[in-house]
């Protein structure tokens, strides 16, 4: 199995067919430059289906080879396959959204302190400090 289809092809052929018409018209005749065109298109088209190939075998996977029979009998590792379905948890959700309505704490919750903000010093300014003490410290600082 390949990656992508056909039209990939026709694409990167014509591309290079294009720029083979742009690079090649102005040091040659029209005949030969729609010669080259075509051989250009062919070649194109030729490389663009061994890229595909070669990206394949790259990306394949080893459980795309096996028969959907043997494909249950590999033993997952750990790690192997993500679930990613969230549980339903609806129910609880509205129960927790009727209490804090209600004005009642959850009965599964710690008893929480009130809240507090933070308040974080206040940050100093060194007025009247000699150049070369901030350049020392700055150097010091910085490790230079």
């Amino acid at each position: 199995m390949m990656i992508g289809t056909w039209r990939w092809n026709a694409v990167l052929g014509i591309s290079g067919g294009l720029l083979t018409l742009l690079f090649s018209l102005s040091s040659n005749g029209l005949a030969i430059t729609a010669m080259r065109c075509v051989y250009a298109f062919v070649v194109f088209f030729v490389l663009a289906y061994l890229f595909r190939a070669i990206l394949a075998f790259i990306l394949h996977t080893p459980a795309d080879k096996l028969p959907n029979e043997m494909v249950t009998d590999v033993p997952e590792e750990k790690g192997t396959r993500v679930d990613l379905s969230t549980p339903d948890e609806s129910d609880e959700l509205s129960g927790m959204l009727k209490q804090q309505l209600d004005g009642r704490p959850a009965e599964d919750t710690k008893e929480q302190a009130p809240f507090k903000p933070l308040q974080p010093e206040k940050l100093v300014s060194t007025p009247n400090k000699e150049p070369d003490e901030l350049a020392k410290a700055i150097r010091h600082l910085t490790g230079g």
